[in-house]
């Protein structure tokens, strides 16, 4: 291969004042980065990115302003260590534009080894990129870095349009690492999260489409489902996970969903070395852009569609804070808002939003659902948006209902210890 070379040869393309840009979490490429960071000389180096898995010491360097689309733990470490960090608040569909828009000099990105043709698929991250690494490499100004491992697996497209693939043809510089992608654990479910994901299993029936994020309670309903008695299921999911793994490896999967049939579709996965092993080289799952995955009139096409999401706080009215914690970033937007919106263009989709019912902050119990979000607090979904809110205690259908009537059935389940509070303001409420 013409274009193998070294990561010396790759970080030495970067300029001590430059734009840069890498994908989301398992689209970057984690050597060049570790590499990129031996470099003191930077004078302004301009990074646009999201979720990063790992600490790399570039983003702690003089000269470096690394500008993110979605807060993860390093990002929070970056900040919180006084580094030049900021987020962009932005959902993941319009990360595309934004990165068209800043059209930064370099690109890099992480991909399988090539094949014998010289095509390198994206592996686990087709996202907001896809696009405009295309037009990186078509511009002769303008410089393609790819990493490639053979520890991250080749996954697919749908081709002709959506190949989920580069040659090696496209980019300036392909080096060799052996870098592994992040591994995210599915963490142990507690006896809440079991409460809350058996509330929402039960909204799941034969022949549902499924969308799950991250976390102890999708993990739990996807594991629900895949013990259960259903099936017929679809998967169309922005974030493909080991839980919806193990469904496809119960059976249950058969993706007769109306739109993508035949093939789970997401955007990016994220799990443990058994769903990495698992996808290479599967044609049942298609990677394809955010674009396509995260809209929500697609995502309202699918028989039955059921979303599965969190929510960190929401007021009695129904607005969701989703990624920040006393208006401190804390996460980011992501398809968030997306997965809420398109089940409510059908009649028979629903869009779940689960959390606990408390939090201990600052060692006192306090209740997730509150009279009024604190001054401050950053909306992630609207009230207009929200279908069904699930805790513990049970769930909550808002959809249709006036304002008097959420409040009143957000009350229903929220901890018992704070309902005769939550019930009087919601006594109070006008019925206009």
């Amino acid at each position: 291969m013409s274009k193998l070379s070294t990561v010396e040869k790759a970080i030495a393309l970067v300029r001590p004042d430059d734009t840069l840009a890498v994908g989301l979490g398992p689209g970057i490429p984690g050597e060049f980065l570790h590499r990129l960071g031996d470099r003191d000389d930077f004078t302004r180096l301009e990074i646009f990115g999201a979720l990063l898995t790992d600490l790399y010491t570039l983003f702690t360097r003089a000269g470096v302003h690394y500008r993110s689309g979605f807060f993860g733990p390093a990002e929070r470490f970056l900040r919180d260590s006084g580094c030049n960090i900021e987020f962009v608040p932005a959902d993941f569909r319009r990360f595309a534009p934004i990165v068209e828009s800043l059209a930064p000099r370099v690109m890099a990105v992480v991909c399988a080894p090539p094949d014998a043709d010289g095509f390198m698929s994206l592996s686990l991250h087709a996202g907001a990129t896809v696009d405009e690494l295309h037009r990186c490499a078509a511009d002769p100004d303008r410089v393609l870095i790819v990493e490639v491992s053979p520890r991250f697996p080749r996954t697919v497209g749908m081709p002709p349009e959506h190949p989920h693939r580069l040659h090696v043809d496209e980019a300036t510089v392909v080096f060799e690492s052996d870098r592994a992608p992040f591994l995210l654990a599915d963490p142990p479910p507690t006896d809440v999260d079991r409460a809350i994901a058996e509330h929402a299993a039960a909204y799941v029936t034969d022949g549902c489409t499924l969308q799950t994020g991250i976390g102890g309670v999708p993990s739990m309903v996807a594991k629900l489902l895949a013990d259960g008695p259903g099936g017929d299921y679809g998967v169309h999911s922005e974030m493909f996970t080991t839980g919806l793994m193990y469904l496809h490896q119960a059976g249950k999967v058969t993706n007769r969903k109306g739109i993508f049939d035949g093939v789970s579709v997401t955007t990016f996965a994220a799990g443990t070395e058994e769903l990495y092993a698992w996808l290479d080289g599967n044609t049942e799952v298609a990677f394809l852009p955010v674009g396509i995955v995260n809209s929500p009139e697609l995502i309202a096409k699918n028989r039955r569609m059921v979303t599965i999401n969190g929510a960190m706080a929401l007021d009695l009215s129904g607005q969701v804070v989703a990624d920040t914690i006393e208006g401190r970033q804390f996460s980011g937007i992501g398809g968030h808002e997306d997965f809420v919106a398109g089940p409510g263009l059908q009649l028979e989709d629903r869009a779940l939003l689960c959390l606990p019912s408390t939090a201990v902050v600052d060692g006192a119990v306090v209740s997730k659902i509150v009279p009024e979000l604190p001054m401050g607090s950053i909306i992630s979904t609207p009230r207009h948006q929200v279908d069904v809110v699930i805790t513990e205690h049970g769930a909550a259908e808002l959809q249709g209902k006036t304002i008097r009537e959420r409040a009143r059935a957000l009350v229903e389940i929220a901890h018992p210890d704070f309902r005769a509070e939550l019930a009087e303001t919601a006594a109070a409420w006008p019925v206009d």
